[in-house]
Formats: structure tokens, sequence, C-alpha cells
């Protein structure tokens, strides 16, 4: 069985067991976290998808890490104006860990 749900303004497609990091959520490691927001469920009996969630299906997931990405660098400059700039940026994230899929 599989689900898509939606969490920091993107859509995942997930599977019991499976590992991901999505944007930030507040809690702490080993916390259980319930997503809402399904709008598809599918598995061997065909697929129900929601208008636009699904009513009354949840995913239930654990948290596994609340850690920072790798850095990003981002360089700009003006040729012939000895105009540079160099900024990094490291993007906070949650890795769950998906428990059950409940449609």
């Amino acid at each position: 069985m599989y689900a898509v749900v939606e969490t920091g303004g993107k859509q995942y497609r997930v599977q019991a067991g499976d590992v991901l990091r999505v944007e930030r959520l507040e809690g702490d490691v080993g916390q259980e976290i319930v997503f809402d927001k399904v709008h598809m469920v599918g598995g061997d009996d065909g697929a129900k998808f929601g208008t636009p969630l699904v009513i009354g299906a949840s995913v239930k997931a654990e948290i596994t890490a609340q850690e920072r990405d790798k850095k990003v660098l981002v360089f700009k400059y003006k040729s012939k104006k000895n105009e540079r700039r160099m900024r990094g940026h490291r993007q906070y994230y949650t890795e769950i860990r998906v428990l059950e899929i409940n449609a």
C-alpha cells in the first residue's frame, strides 16, 4: 500500500518503512507524527483519489533526525566592475520513517 502526502508545500509518495527528508517539522527525535493531508491512497485493490484530500486517510510516521543539510554556495559577480558576492545557506530538514498508512 502507498500514499501521496503533502508536507512543507511538497508532495511525497510513501510506503510503510520508507525513510525520507522533508522540510523542518516541529517535534523531537522519536516522536510520532500524523500526516492528515493525503491526496491519494493506492494498493492491490486500486487507487483512491481525493478531491483534494482523501477523507479519513492518514499516514503515521516517526521522527528519526532533526538536522541541517550540506552547505549550498551562491557566488554572484559582475564582470569588469570588481563586484563579487558569496553567500552560503544550510537548509533545516527532518528525517522521518513511515510506520503505517491508514486508509
